[in-house]
């Protein structure tokens, strides 16, 4: 088993081999239709890792980031702070369900085919302790458990850097066509 104290050196320096690559690209923002036209949910995703196009500005805004990406499988660092606690002194939920929501629903999006699509149905999180800005990083991973023509559900876990789990979720997003670019 991997210390606490090296696994969490070990994130924190992949998160910032990544913010690196991501500050030297587009920044926050919508990928043009153009750029990922013909391109599967995987391949968007690797071009977001690479800087080719821009990244989710809620993830600037809530302070966590997509680390990797691999077919049906999305893990996402985040960082808790003092400004995403609630008043009884730990992080809020909605901050740990949006970490959760986004690794679940980029796992479902790396098995899109070009020219489908998904969004969120149903998302159910148990919060199993409470988490504060004492704990230097946690970690979603997000992985799928089917995806189908119409429906797609997927499975996370966020813990920590010595293998304290935080919460746990489950979601089910309707799959659909996307209109034609006109």
């Amino acid at each position: 088993m991997t210390e606490p104290h090296a696994t969490i050196h070990a994130w924190i320096a992949q998160e910032a081999e990544i913010l690196q690559r991501l500050e030297a690209g587009p920044g926050p923002g919508l990928a043009r239709p153009e750029q990922i036209a013909g391109k599967t949910g995987l391949e968007t995703m690797e071009a977001m890792l690479r800087a080719e196009i821009p990244f989710a500005a809620i993830a600037k805004t809530l302070d966590f980031m997509l680390l990797e990406v691999s077919p049906g499988r999305a893990v996402f660092q985040g960082t808790p702070l003092a400004q995403h606690m609630n008043p009884l002194g730990t992080v809020h939920g909605g901050w740990v369900a949006t970490l959760l929501d986004s690794a679940l629903g980029c796992s479902v999006h790396t098995m899109m085919p070009p020219g489908r699509a998904y969004t969120t149905a149903e998302l159910s999180v148990n919060y199993v302790k409470g988490l504060t800005p004492k704990v230097q990083r946690v970690r979603a991973e997000g992985k799928v458990i089917h995806c189908g023509r119409q429906l797609a559900t997927a499975e996370a876990r966020l813990v920590g850097p010595d293998g304290t789990l935080y919460a746990h979720a489950t979601t089910t997003c309707l799959v659909f066509e996307l209109p034609s670019p006109r």
